[in-house]
């Protein structure tokens, strides 16, 4: 049996029990397997387990999914789970993309302001805040080895059929909420797709067998 870690802020704990996974179809958890097994086959293993989650500019989608899958794994209470993100290119983590995950209950600061800022986000008092910023898939930031490359976007996965170091490259798409900046709709196109990312990233988790 899973048993659930307390430590997530309340907040997040709550929005976490509020996803619905029961809705994510069979065609869509056929792409998301491949990434529950690499997990268990670690666990099993009693192995690190490296996620670094890339898309294009490392702004938007790839840090929602490295937030959520680290929050998930303590959720889920499974081990030595370290989750990264990257891009083709460096820009910058959208700011609205932190506010979307602000709203969820994480804790961010901005701990340094320049064109790429880096903010630490904190989903539970007693564990290491995620450094968040944006930066290319192989900075020394992110592992070299020994990790799953999960391609959140169509275009990098296009772009990038080798990633170098990476133990499995999973594609596991998502639309980019970047079509509704500068619109009426923009906050709620990105809570949607941060909800969509939590969920599917709770079924991931809740597969992999202690």
């Amino acid at each position: 049996m899973i048993t659930t870690q307390t430590t997530l802020f309340s907040e997040i704990e709550n929005v976490i029990k509020g996803l619905t996974p029961e809705t994510i179809s069979e065609e869509r958890k056929t792409v998301l397997q491949p990434l529950a097994d690499f997990i268990q086959d670690k666990v099993r293993n009693q192995q690190k387990i490296n996620i670094n989650f890339i898309c294009t500019h490392n702004s938007r989608r790839s840090h929602l999914s490295q937030v959520w899958a680290q929050a998930m794994a303590n959720y889920f209470n499974i081990k030595n789970v370290f989750c990264y993100s990257g891009g083709t290119e460096a820009t910058a983590l959208f700011p609205m993309a932190a506010e979307t995950l602000k709203n969820a209950g994480f804790k961010i600061k901005t701990i340094a302001e320049t064109n790429n800022p880096i903010y630490s986000i904190k989903y539970a008092d007693n564990a290491h805040p995620i450094i968040g910023f944006s930066k290319k898939l192989d900075d020394d930031f992110n592992p070299k080895s020994e990790f799953a490359a999960i391609m959140t976007c169509s275009q990098a996965d296009g772009g990038c059929p080798f990633i170098a170091g990476a133990e499995k490259r999973i594609p596991i798409t998502f639309d980019d909420p970047k079509t509704f900046d500068n619109t009426p709709q923009q906050a709620e196109k990105y809570q949607e797709r941060s909800l969509q990312i939590a969920t599917e990233l709770f079924y991931v988790f809740s597969q992999v067998n202690l």
